[in-house]
C-alpha cells in the first residue's frame, strides 16, 4: 500500500486500533528475514565435526569418554578437518572457536624426573648422531630410553624403541624392574616386528643410540647388540639433548596416555593397567596421531610411501 501514500507505521496504528498488536519491527522481520552468515553455518558444521571426533560414547560405562582425538591442539584439529572429513576450507579461526565453545585444549607436555643413572664401571660407545635425529630410511637409526609411571603397586617402567626415519614406535616394554631385561626386551620385538613385516634390519645397516644409563652400557645388552649387527651410540651423561627425540616420546607418553584418562578410565594400580593404556596409546601414535614433523602424516603412512616409491613399476617406454 505504500503506492497508495500509506506507511507502515500509519497502517499499523490502525490495525491497533482495532484490536491486532503488530509492532513495526516485527512486520519488517517478517518482510526481510535476518539472513544467517556464511561463518555461523561454518562454525557450526566445524563444531559438530569436532564433538564428534573428540567424544565417543561407552557402552560399557553409559557415559561420554574423550577419544585419543580429543587431545588434539589447534594445528592438527585443523590438519585433520582438511584431510578426512571434506572441510577443506576450515580456518584457524573456525577451530579456535569450536574448540573454545567445547572445552578443548591442547595437551601439553610437563618436565619430568631424572631416570638415566650412568654405570661407574660400565664402558660407553661413542655418540654417532651428534644430535642428528634423522634417517634416509626405516632401520638406518633407532633410538631408545624407558621412563616410569607411578601405580599402587609401585613404580613402572616403561621403554620404548623408535624407529627415526617415521619416528615409529617399533618395540615396547613394561616391567617393575629396570635391569637390563627392561631394555632388551623392545629391542627383541623391534628386531622381529621387522622381520615379520618384511622389512628386516640388515647387519651393519641399523644404529642403536640412547642415553649413557646404566641398562645401555651393560655388557649382556653390548653383546646382543654386536650379534645382530648393530652399532652402538651413547651420548654424553646429564645431557637430555643428545638423545632429544626419546625425551620428546616420553614426553608424549606421559601428557597424552599416562596424565589423561582417554587410555585407561580409573587410577593405575597394577603393571597390567599400564601396559593396557600403553598398547593403545602406542597403536594410536603409530596408526592414527597426525605428526607435524612428518607432514601431518601418521608414522605407518609416512613408511608405506617410502616402501611405495622404493617398488613403484617402471612406466613403459614411449
Amino acid at each position: 500500500m505504500r503506492d497508495q501514500g500509506y506507511a507502515v507505521e500509519s497502517i499499523l496504528r490502525v490495525l491497533r486500533q482495532q484490536g491486532l498488536q503488530i509492532a513495526a519491527r516485527t512486520y519488517r522481520a517478517w518482510k526481510r528475514p535476518t539472513r544467517i552468515a556464511d561463518r555461523t553455518i561454518t562454525d557450526a558444521v566445524v563444531e559438530d565435526t569436532i564433538r564428534g571426533l573428540a567424544w565417543t560414547f561407552n557402552e560399557a560405562t553409559g557415559r561420554k569418554q574423550m577419544t585419543p582425538e580429543g587431545l588434539y591442539g589447534r594445528r592438527k584439529w585443523l590438519a585433520l578437518l582438511r584431510r578426512r572429513h571434506g572441510l577443506a576450507g576450515t580456518s584457524r579461526g573456525a577451530v579456535d572457536r569450536a574448540m573454545r565453545a567445547l572445552g578443548l585444549e591442547g595437551v601439553v607436555r610437563a618436565k619430568t624426573l631424572r631416570t638415566t643413572i650412568p654405570s661407574p664401571d660400565g664402558k660407553r660407545a661413542g655418540d654417532l648422531l651428534g644430535r642428528d635425529f634423522t634417517a634416509p630410511a626405516p632401520n638406518r637409526v633407532w633410538v631408545t630410553d624407558f621412563t616410569y609411571v607411578r601405580t599402587w603397586a609401585g613404580f613402572v617402567y616403561v621403554a620404548f624403541v623408535l624407529d627415526v626415519f617415521a619416528q615409529r614406535i617399533v618395540g615396547w616394554h613394561a616391567s617393575s624392574s629396570k635391569k637390563v631385561e627392561l631394555v632388551m626386551t623392545p629391542l627383541r620385538i623391534a628386531l622381529w616386528q621387522r622381520e615379520r613385516e618384511g622389512n628386516p634390519v640388515s647387519p651393519g645397516d641399523l644404529i642403536h643410540h640412547s642415553d649413557a644409563g646404566s641398562q645401555y652400557t651393560a655388557i649382556r645388552l653390548t653383546e646382543h647388540l654386536a650379534l645382530e649387527g648393530i652399532t652402538p651410540s651413547i651420548g654424553t651423561v646429564g645431557d637430555a639433548y643428545d638423545n632429544a627425540l626419546m625425551e620428546t616420546i616420553n614426553g608424549l607418553f606421559k601428557a597424552e596416555c599416562i596424565r589423561t584418562t582417554v587410555f585407561h578410565a580409573g587410577p593405575y594400580r597394577t603393571l597390567a593397567d599400564v601396559e593396557y593404556a600403553t598398547a593403545g596409546w602406542v597403536d594410536w601414535y603409530n596408526n592414527r596421531r597426525l605428526h607435524g614433523s612428518l607432514g601431518m602424516l601418521t608414522p605407518i603412512e609416512f613408511e608405506t610411501l617410502h616402501y611405495q616409491a622404493l617398488t613403484r613399476e617402471p612406466e613403459p617406454a614411449k
